[in-house]
């Protein structure tokens, strides 16, 4: 299963993003998660670009598309989510990939609550599939946690590990344009 891993922060030092670096470290042999490579390229929304779009969006939508499911990771400004994060989802509202695609959302924070629900709103809005049993807040912030300390202390690597099966799980029991799709057995 590919899980395409989205940040909502373009900062070196971001929690959100070294919280998705570590799942992709921690996932399972079948579980494979990329972090999205173009979401600092992306120019702002313009609906009169998307006749053509540019290459940075090209790129972001063959990356979604390939996806079988989304990992989201985004902080919390002024009550909301980022602008990186609200603009990554802009050049997607219309994209038909996008449509149905199981989205998981890992909160750093939980004071981060105000953005956590607009994030929430805006996927549910953009027909994502929330999977709420994968979606969790694991609070890093303000513990300067580094990315090993994250996949060595056990109770963050054992969340991050039941976020990705609870993902991996609702993916394969997922319906597909193919038909219902039925849980792969790992032996």
């Amino acid at each position: 299963m590919k899980v395409l891993a989205i940040s909502g922060s373009l900062r070196a030092a971001s929690i959100n993003s070294a919280l998705l670096r570590t799942a992709a470290r921690l996932a399972p042999p079948e579980v494979e998660v990329t972090l999205c490579s173009v979401v600092g390229d992306l120019p702002l929304f313009n609906p009169d670009l998307e006749s053509h779009p540019p290459s940075s969006v090209e790129r972001l939508r063959a990356e979604v598309k390939a996806a079988d499911a989304l990992l989201i990771a985004s902080p919390e400004y002024a009550h909301g989510v980022t602008g990186t994060i609200k603009n990554t989802l802009d050049w997607l509202v219309s994209f038909e990939s996008f449509v149905n695609k199981p989205v998981a959302v890992l909160n750093t924070s939980p004071r981060a609550h105000h953005a956590d629900s607009a994030l929430r709103e805006t996927l549910r809005t953009m027909s994502a599939v929330i999977v709420e049993s994968a979606s969790v807040s694991i609070p890093l912030l303000g513990t300067n946690i580094t990315e090993s300390g994250m996949a060595e202390l056990p109770s963050i690597a054992q969340a991050i590990r039941d976020s990705l099966a609870a993902l991996h799980s609702a993916v394969m029991w997922q319906p597909s344009e193919h038909g219902p799709a039925f849980p792969v057995d790992p032996r």
